[in-house]
């Protein structure tokens, strides 16, 4: 995982430390924890002990907080809200003194995000459907109709696609987001079994933490695996383009 910063170890150890302490207070040991919140006990384990290269983006570690408080009996997400994503990195000081500027690092981080998305999502676009691009760029030729155009009847494989329906049925469990359109539809734990559909009109984005576990079916074609098991990955999909 991307390493810690001085500010979010410091936060990570106080609120690690707090529920450790609790946990041995309920005489929980770490296997009942994982249970209760399916989390794997090497997590656990290396939360608890500040082992925090074992573990995975921030992100996810504020989840495993949040569950994990929330076994404890405790508000899991006041407890995640604690441990802060985006803080100021630990040569920011250097950097900006020397500088002499002072930018809004929040708001820096936030464009820079956006900013390597769109190019990250026009970039996949272009490999997975070049067609898209060049015709795009080709000029437009006019198209004289036939005569016999009416008499023409459409192939019923060629569909006017204006949405991208997803669903996705889990073959063991797995921590998931979805955002469709830009808006967060869910994020959560998905158990083995369970079967959702989202529907989005421009574009629906994927994201798992188990992507070996999740069967992905587009606009009801074949369902196919989202990535290997084990890994986090995340798709986006739209009405042109399946996956980007």
């Amino acid at each position: 995982m991307t390493l810690l910063n001085e500010a979010q170890e410091e936060q990570l150890k106080e609120i690690s430390t707090h529920l450790r302490q609790v946990r041995q207070e309920k005489s929980l040991s770490i296997d009942e924890i994982a249970a209760k919140t399916l989390i794997r006990p090497a997590f656990l384990q290396a939360l608890e002990e500040w082992q925090f290269a074992e573990l995975p983006e921030p992100v996810y570690i504020q989840g495993f907080i949040r569950r994990y408080g929330d076994a404890l009996g405790l508000d899991g997400t006041a407890l995640a809200d604690r441990l802060a994503i985006n803080v100021i990195p630990r040569n920011f000081n250097n950097v900006s003194h020397n500088l002499h500027i002072k930018p809004d690092i929040k708001i820096y981080l936030s464009v820079v995000y956006i900013l390597l998305l769109v190019a990250a999502s026009i970039g996949l676009l272009n490999i997975l459907n070049p067609k898209l691009i060049t015709e795009s760029l080709a000029p437009k030729q006019k198209i004289i109709p036939s005569p016999l155009a009416s008499l023409t009847v459409p192939s019923p494989s060629v569909t006017n696609i204006s949405a991208v329906e997803v669903t996705l049925e889990l073959q063991g469990d797995s921590w998931l987001q979805v955002k469709a359109d830009g808006n967060t539809e869910f994020e959560g734990i998905l158990t083995k079994g369970e079967r959702k559909t989202w529907r989005a009109k421009k574009q629906l984005t994927v994201r798992s933490g188990n992507a070996g576990v999740v069967l992905v079916s587009v606009n009801q074609q074949q369902p196919k695996p989202l990535g290997d098991e084990g890994k986090v990955k995340e798709v986006i999909y739209t009405p042109d383009a399946n996956s980007q």
